[in-house]
């Protein structure tokens, strides 16, 4: 089995395919793609992002990017509402970007709204889809403080030092490596998995950005994964097929509300 753990479905570009979304999806599975995970990134856009679960195989996470200020959370009710949706199988994405928003008091609201994503996160035993970036320790303290160890969650398109995956592992947390594992100015990442246990990645596209090599310049998808888990295997010095078991069996260890026989048709 191989699952795309983070994409982005209401946003891919669907040009080169005559039906649509479908295609994309048709394409994925076609490339050996069971299961797809599409991510939601504010509440306003969440039914779009709900819809897609209406095929088998795909699954969807309800939560507001920390850089989508004007639907920054204070309260918890609304993503409760609608995390309790039977598809839904995370919270998130949500976290902290400190890389794009300088100013403090957006920072706050950041912070604020995290907890309220964790806080959720432990109420409904649902694991936590985290963006981080340029925040590292305020990333592990809130974790710390509102996550529930328990549940855990995963820090997505992982670009951070080994230190901070490490305390990720010790938090419940699982690593999830993107296309940027590919890049040329992307050792440091490289030497992170290389150290990483095989039981603590999955594999993601985070599409439509950041498609791999050999596909850089193009429009990401869901079935660019698959070159995703073999350029992994080949930091890791094992099969494709090995890979594929290992991070899907990570999957579904985390997610543990997905089925894991509801597969792309």
């Amino acid at each position: 089995m191989l699952v795309d753990s983070h994409c982005h479905l209401d946003k891919l570009d669907i040009n080169a395919y005559e039906n649509g979304t479908e295609g994309a999806i048709d394409a994925a599975r076609d490339a050996g793609v069971n299961q797809i995970l599409t991510i939601s990134v504010d509440l306003d856009s969440f039914e779009n992002v709900y819809k897609f679960t209406d095929r088998s195989g795909i699954i969807a996470s309800c939560g507001v990017h920390p850089l989508h200020k004007e639907g920054l959370l204070q309260d918890p009710e609304s993503l409760l509402e609608l995390a309790r949706r039977p598809k839904v199988v995370a919270i998130g994405e949500t976290g902290l970007d400190y890389f794009y928003d300088k100013e403090p008091e957006l920072h706050q609201a950041q912070k604020d709204s995290f907890a309220v994503h964790l806080d959720v996160s432990g109420q409904l035993a649902l694991p936590t889809i985290i963006h981080t970036r340029d925040a590292k320790q305020d990333t592990l303290d809130l974790i710390k403080s509102h996550g529930d160890q328990n549940v855990g969650g995963v820090l997505h398109c992982f670009t951070e030092d080994y230190a901070m995956a490490r305390s990720a592992l010790d938090l419940n947390y699982l690593i999830s490596i993107s296309g940027i594992v590919t890049f040329k100015n992307a050792e440091d990442l490289r030497d992170t998995v290389r150290k990483l246990p095989l039981e603590s990645l999955i594999v993601e596209t985070d599409s439509p950005y950041l498609a791999p090599i050999p596909h850089r310049g193009k429009k990401n998808e869901p079935k660019y994964v698959r070159d995703v888990a073999q350029f992994v295997a080949d930091i890791k010095k094992i099969r494709l097929e090995e890979l594929m078991e290992i991070s899907s069996s990570n999957f579904h260890r985390k997610f543990s509300k997905v089925n894991r026989n509801d597969v792309l048709n």
